[in-house]
């Protein structure tokens, strides 16, 4: 990635704070690297389909689910450049349609990490990251305790079944883990936030012209991420430059 600056707020609490001004040739052959796996998993299409795919999916959506979509492949991305593995398609299991339940689910050496992403325009009145986590956090928060405004989906047995498609590649303990936690959904027998390590995230497309604003305000304030809750917490926020720079390597 770009201009990336981790700040530790508490021994179980980060903040990621991630600038991204231009998809350059070096970035893009860090898109290359990853591409086909975060939208696909081990599939055997070439890289030239998936871009292909990647861009005639997003140009049915409309620009609200556009901007979200683009925002969860960022951090996918950045995840995976960090050495975490993806549990799950960025492509939903019913083509054409986006994915329910959580934005991501990985995991590294033996934890794993439940995604959540939010993004929006600098041109949103009263937009900033920290705003951006709180819903993010607060939607992780909601998911697992069985109180999501979204409906009534068990965000768990959708994670199952992305786990489970073989190009995926979880591991059986993976697997069981989700299935048991699935299970117990059924039974509304829900969980705490606590018990999970999460990764609320937060993008901020900018109207092309270049601004460290965004990131310079989280990093000089984040005192309310201090009272988010879960057995770790990894903070993410990406300030880009542009919603069209996906677009443009996507074109290449």
């Amino acid at each position: 990635m770009h201009l990336v600056k981790i700040k530790k707020l508490a021994p179980h609490l980060e903040l990621h704070v991630i600038d991204i001004q231009e998809v350059d040739y070096e970035f893009e052959k860090k898109i290359d690297d990853f591409l086909v796996s975060i939208c696909e998993g081990e599939s055997f299409s070439e890289i030239i389909n998936v871009k292909k795919r990647l861009k005639d999916f997003l140009s049915t959506k409309t620009e609200s689910t556009r901007m979200g979509a683009i925002a969860e492949f960022f951090i996918h991305l950045y995840m995976r450049i960090n050495g975490y593995k993806q549990e799950f398609l960025f492509f939903n299991l019913e083509e054409g349609s986006i994915k329910k339940g959580f934005d991501g689910y990985f995991s590294k050496e033996d934890e794993t990490y439940i995604v959540e992403s939010k993004s929006g325009l600098m041109t949103t009145k009263n937009i900033k990251h920290e705003a951006k986590l709180k819903e993010a956090f607060s939607d992780i928060e909601k998911y697992v305790s069985g109180k999501s405004d979204k409906g009534s989906n068990n965000p768990w047995r959708n994670a199952y079944n992305h786990a489970s498609h073989i190009d995926v590649g979880s591991s059986k303990a993976i697997r069981t883990q989700i299935k048991e936690l699935s299970d117990l959904y059924d039974k509304n027998n829900f969980k705490k936030v606590e018990e999970f390590n999460i990764i609320p995230c937060s993008t901020i497309f900018l109207d092309g012209e270049w601004s460290g604003n965004f990131s310079d305000e989280i990093l000089g304030d984040y005192k309310s991420l201090l009272n988010f809750k879960g057995k770790s917490i990894k903070a993410v926020c990406i300030t880009k430059q542009s919603i069209h720079l996906l677009n443009k390597y996507l074109s290449n």
